[in-house]
């Protein structure tokens, strides 16, 4: 066994130097030794240089990815605003800002603005509480639960191509299913059918996408309701509580997180919308139903005026920049912060 003195006197008597003297430790008769430029430095330094290679190899295809398909076309959508151009030919009309106050000046981008913020309202107002009971009525054990789930989420899966050309066709003036439903129960709808009236346009758009993802919605707040956990049910049914003070004292806090961020997700594919809208519309009657997005491929594709469509998209970028950083600051802020508060405690 080694004497502990006599290996510190030993100690005293090394290099002074911090960086490169060795420790040594007696344990079970025999010395550890590391230093910073010993070979346990050696060994950390290969591993974090080895771990740096492990992450860039499984990164990079994704990183390229985005760069590609996400990063490049937003540059050339920028570049492109600044000229006239006609989809072919070098960029030689130089332009500058001229796009972009065309496009703020045109009534029917400023209406197709509008249109998508009403679809954005609309969508979490009806979309939101709906959800938000059925999935609580849903979650109730009865018979045939797990069919009413499939039935409900079904639309949701179904390619938007498929349900828009369902519902253009159910929606179709004197012909269309509706309508006759309508008739058997001595109603009449519009002349033009509720697609091809600028009145009801908008407002059946908003129907038909409830009806396409309210699914989602559904499904997002059944998983956030199984993480409520079953003792706070029993105690609130041992103090008396009613099911709608359980429901709004417990579940709908517990269920905050999960409505938000499915509120987030709404909002920004109600500003990006644009398959539905062409398929039942095509932004029409009368620039009625017309989105932003509507508007730039009517621009780029029909009228070939891709600076302007250019111009268009990226005012839509920038639109839906500022409301998820808005909506990440003062709506998601406090899931932000309790989940850097769990991080740290964990880290601890």
């Amino acid at each position: 066994m080694i004497d502990v003195a006599d290996e510190a006197n030993a100690q005293q008597g090394a290099s002074a130097s911090a960086a490169t003297s060795t420790l040594t430790v007696p344990v079970a008769g025999r010395t550890m030794r590391s230093a910073a430029g010993g070979p346990g430095g050696r060994r950390a330094g290969g591993n974090n240089t080895r771990k740096g290679l492990e992450i860039a190899f499984f990164v990079a295809p994704a990183l390229l990815l985005f760069v590609f398909f996400v990063v490049w076309p937003i540059v050339k959508a920028v570049q492109f605003s600044f000229y006239r151009w006609k989809g072919y030919g070098p960029l030689v009309d130089f332009v500058g800002l001229k796009n972009y106050v065309s496009v703020l000046n045109n009534d029917v981008f400023t209406g197709a603005l509008q249109h998508n913020l009403i679809i954005v309202v609309a969508s979490i107002a009806i979309q939101l509480p709906l959800g938000l009971l059925i999935a609580l009525l849903l979650n109730r054990r009865m018979r045939g639960q797990g069919m009413l789930r499939t039935i409900i989420f079904v639309p949701y899966v179904l390619a938007e191509v498929i349900a828009g050309v369902v519902w253009f066709q159910l929606l179709q003036p004197k012909y269309g299913v509706i309508d006759a439903w309508l008739d058997a129960v001595g109603l009449h709808g519009p002349e033009q059918g509720f697609l091809g009236d600028p009145k009801y346009a908008l407002a059946t758009v908003i129907v038909v996408l409830t009806w396409k993802y309210l699914g989602l919605a559904i499904l997002l707040f059944l998983a956030g309701l199984q993480g409520v956990p079953d003792e706070l049910y029993e105690a609130a049914q041992i103090d008396g509580a009613s099911w709608w003070q359980v429901q709004r004292k417990i579940t709908i806090p517990l269920l905050g997180p999960t409505m938000r961020t499915w509120a987030f997700l709404s909002m920004i594919g109600s500003l990006q919308l644009f398959d539905m809208v062409w398929i039942l519309t095509k932004g029409g009657p009368a620039n009625s139903t017309t989105t932003m997005a509507t508007f730039l491929v009517t621009e780029g594709t029909k009228r070939s005026n891709y600076g302007i469509a250019s111009a268009a998209s990226v005012i839509l970028f920038v639109v839906a920049l500022i409301l998820a950083l808005l909506y990440q600051r003062f709506i998601m802020r406090r899931d932000n912060t309790v989940t850097v508060i769990k991080k740290k405690k964990v880290a601890r």
